[in-house]
């Protein structure tokens, strides 16, 4: 039976909230969504540097990418354990305290192997911070507009990792990597600041049943039709991304694009059009309905992806802006329906379901590429087609909620 703390009060079924004290702010989810993913991906925008700097091959470098994605997509499951026994503020606070030190000592890596080691660390402060986030806004907005307020979110997101592979870039570039470390970590250490002096208490679910129970309920979470949907549509999510934007530089690489090494880069900027669509679409989730939109976004990505076909520039960078944006907005709708899937355990279905994506994106920069030997970019994008209208099927099929859930 759940133990009230500190003057909370008992939900049905043994279980204690805290009550916010005052409305959260958007904007201010905004900012968190934008340090989680301001340091995840910013090793891209200086890889080249960290080869010749290190002696070291490709793949080598490359680990300072997947380091963190899969120390993201192995911690989840466990931050979503933690998120259920502490309060939702300490953990956000403490996940971006943990961001800044860790991206700060990544930049005294005296070796390869240090700066890999130190990434894996930023991965597991991000999946900290990406879950209990995500947990944080299903609560605080349920049945009064989550999927805007979870497109907030996923605009921070965006932008936090458009503004860190920038930053990283012209850090880099002006006074050399390891400063850009040490600029990332210094707005992680703002970032910080501005969530324990303006951050809300969240309510919080607090379980005294044992260990016994914990496993049950965490099982009970994965046989669960609609949740296990959810996992394999977040898997299909970051698979396309990854693989679209892993690939589509191979193919821009070659001819009539023939684009050049700081061209490439820029590609990522399109990302900065899906942080103008997702706000708007976030709230017609919440008018149409998760599965709805999950359909029409997804529509409109493969469209997208489709136009990369075309051999103009021209027509390229529009199809990549909306097979991004498709894609970002197709997450929101995942989160939020999570969210409500979830009922009272909300933080361990956010921990599975954002380890399910993270895996996902790691098959997505690896697998397409068995498939360009024979096909080049025509069979890459036929695959990204082919997973899109899956996962449509798997939402539409599975994402149906009794009248009773909220």
């Amino acid at each position: 039976m759940a133990q009230a703390i500190g003057g909370e009060g008992l939900r049905p079924g043994g279980a204690a909230t805290v009550a916010s004290t005052r409305p959260p702010s958007v904007w201010l989810v905004v900012m968190i969504g934008l340090c989680t993913f301001l340091d995840l991906y910013a090793t891209q925008a200086f890889l080249p540097v960290l080869e010749q700097a290190f002696q070291a091959s490709k793949v080598a470098v490359g680990m300072t990418v997947s380091a963190a994605t899969l120390a993201v997509a192995l911690s989840a499951p466990v931050v979503g354990v933690l998120a259920e026994k502490f309060g939702r503020k300490l953990l956000i606070v403490s996940g971006l305290l943990g961001l800044a030190l860790t991206t700060l000592l990544a930049a005294t890596s005296p070796s390869l192997g240090a700066l890999i080691g130190w990434r894996f660390g930023q991965g597991a402060c991000t999946a900290l911070l990406y879950v209990v986030t995500m947990t944080y806004v299903n609560e605080e907005w349920a049945g009064r507009g989550v999927g805007a307020a979870m497109s907030a979110f996923v605009t921070g997101n965006v932008v936090g990792g458009f503004l860190g592979r920038f930053l990283s870039g012209i850090a880099t570039a002006l006074v050399g990597w390891h400063w850009a470390f040490v600029v990332l970590g210094g707005l992680n250490l703002v970032g910080a600041l501005a969530a324990w002096l303006t951050l809300p208490a969240a309510p919080r679910t607090l379980h005294t049943n044992g260990a016994r129970s914990a496993i049950a309920s965490h099982l009970r979470e994965l046989t669960s039709r609609p949740l296990l949907a959810a996992y394999l549509v977040g898997f299909n999510v970051l698979f396309t991304l990854v693989g679209t934007f892993t690939y589509v530089n191979f193919y821009l690489a070659e001819p009539p694009f023939r684009l050049g090494t700081l061209a490439l880069g820029s590609i990522f900027a399109v990302y900065l059009f899906g942080s103008v669509v997702t706000p708007v679409a976030g709230r017609w989730i919440d008018r149409l309905g998760n599965r709805q939109m999950v359909a029409i976004a997804l529509t409109v990505s493969a469209l997208g992806t489709l136009l990369t076909l075309v051999p103009s520039l021209w027509t390229v960078i529009p199809g990549l802006m909306l097979s991004s944006s498709g894609v970002f907005v197709c997450q929101s709708a995942s989160t939020s329906f999570v969210g409500r899937a979830a009922g009272t355990k909300k933080a361990l279905a956010a921990g599975l379901y954002v380890s399910c994506y993270y895996f996902g994106g790691s098959v997505g920069g690896v697998l397409p590429g068995f498939l360009w030997g024979h096909g080049g970019w025509h069979a890459c994008v036929a695959l990204f087609v082919a997973i899109q209208a899956l996962t449509v099927a798997i939402a539409s099929r599975f994402w149906r909620l009794s009248p009773a859930t909220p």
